[in-house]
């Protein structure tokens, strides 16, 4: 294929003539983790310190800092200061993720780097931000996932990182790279956190709405306390012989827990179906439109409304309201029960739950025309979330799209 006036083919691909070839080891310097010889598990085990920075800190692009993180205190800070993390480092896990990297800000200087951790040091002719958006294209992070040593677990080391090959733009060219797609990120930081507040408000609604403690406009009166198996028939469903192919690939939507949680409010596809067969030969029951689908297994209280008629396997619960009972209202009321259903299994104290412990779940229940007010609300939440979380799938699409133009020179700032 010919090369366009004013570009070269290289072993990183076509880039501007005036670009370069350089490998890390030649832009920075690069610097391992200490080893339990110089760093106990017992010094960092504290509630006072910096955070240390291993595999499981190094996020895509960014660092993951929860309360689980350890922290360094100031006397191992003061015994072995050349582990500590300058703003322009670029830090990677030595094990496992390898490709995942994340440049250390302002916010992140003076943080330790972990024995499970390598970290790079851009030289003075590297823009250090342009080096960070170089190991985030997808090309350098399969190189290094394809070069990675280890059978079982992908492993990192100097070698390896050193040997990365980049295209190498004129310092200026790299500033001006930089700063374009950091302002890329900064908006998809934006939209980060305005999900994330519109998550909050809509379960502090859910709390406030579905429990009566706040009541919309025009709605008086009290709430009755209900059972829900006296609002609704349910039953469970059935998974035919996974070993039978003839039980399979037909035309009876059948649902399973991976469904449900990738399908959102509502469920209008399955992943597999069940011939007549098939559906023949188990418990599975039809479901029509409009039955709330509740996991009793695994994904304990995920929860889904059918949108088209459909069978499920015997981890999920299919509810049938009565006409006393919304079946968006009870989505949501189920919804909101799920922190809370989740943690049972993870005590250990119920790992599944069944037909009869479901029957039995209280709550109040206002009459219908209050249950419809109140789903409308929630669903406008809803898809004010979907909305932005549409608008971030595809701003994170736009930044991949102009790493991969900017990055190698294909298009170029003026």
């Amino acid at each position: 294929m010919e090369v366009k006036p004013g570009y070269k083919r290289t072993e990183v691909g076509v880039i501007p003539d005036e670009w370069a070839v350089k490998s890390v080891c030649e832009l920075a310097e690069i610097k391992t983790g200490p080893f339990g010889t110089l760093l106990k598990a017992s010094e960092y085990s504290g509630n006072e310190g910096v955070p240390l920075i291993s595999v499981g800190e190094v996020g895509a692009g960014r660092f993951k800092v929860t309360e689980h993180t350890p922290l360094v205190p100031a006397a191992v800070v003061r015994r072995l200061p050349q582990y500590l993390l300058r703003t322009g480092d670029v830090v990677f896990g030595r094990k496992g993720a390898v490709e995942r990297s994340a440049l250390v800000t302002e916010n992140e200087n003076g943080w330790f780097l972990g024995s499970d951790g390598i970290s790079i040091r851009p030289l003075r002719e590297c823009h250090p931000p342009y080096m960070a958006c170089q190991f985030q294209r997808y090309e350098v992070q399969t190189w290094l996932l394809q070069n990675a040593t280890g059978t079982t677990m992908a492993s990192l080391n100097q070698a390896i990182l050193g040997s990365v090959q980049i295209p190498y733009a004129p310092l200026p060219e790299q500033r001006a790279i930089a700063t374009a797609l950091s302002d890329v990120d900064a908006l998809l930081g934006a939209l980060d956190r305005l999900i994330a507040k519109k998550r909050d408000l809509k379960q502090a609604a859910m709390q406030q709405l579905l429990t009566g403690q706040t009541r919309l406009p025009g709605f008086h009166g009290e709430w009755e306390v209900r059972r829900l198996g006296e609002l609704a028939e349910m039953g469970s469903g059935g998974t035919p012989p996974s070993s039978v192919p003839a039980y399979y690939d037909g035309d009876i939507p059948w649902v399973s827990i991976a469904d449900m949680t990738k399908g959102g409010k509502f469920i209008n596809g399955t992943d597999r179906n069940l011939t007549c067969a098939g559906f023949a030969s188990s418990a599975a029951q039809t479901f029509p439109v409009g039955t709330v689908l509740y996991a009793m297994y695994a994904s304990l209280g995920e929860c889904s409304i059918a949108g088209i008629s459909l069978c499920t396997s015997q981890a999920i619960l299919g509810i049938r309201p009565s006409s006393s009972l919304s079946n968006e209202f009870l989505y949501y009321y189920l919804t909101s029960l799920k922190a809370i259903v989740k943690s049972l299994g993870q005590k250990g104290t119920q790992a599944n739950l069944n037909k009869r412990m479901v029957q039995d779940f209280r709550f109040r229940v206002p009459p219908i025309p209050e249950q419809t007010v109140i789903s409308a609300v929630l669903t406008d939440m809803d898809s004010d979330l979907a909305a932005m979380e549409q608008r971030q799938s595809k701003t994170r699409a736009l930044k991949q799209g102009m790493m991969q133009e900017l990055l190698t020179g294909k298009t170029r700032l003026v």
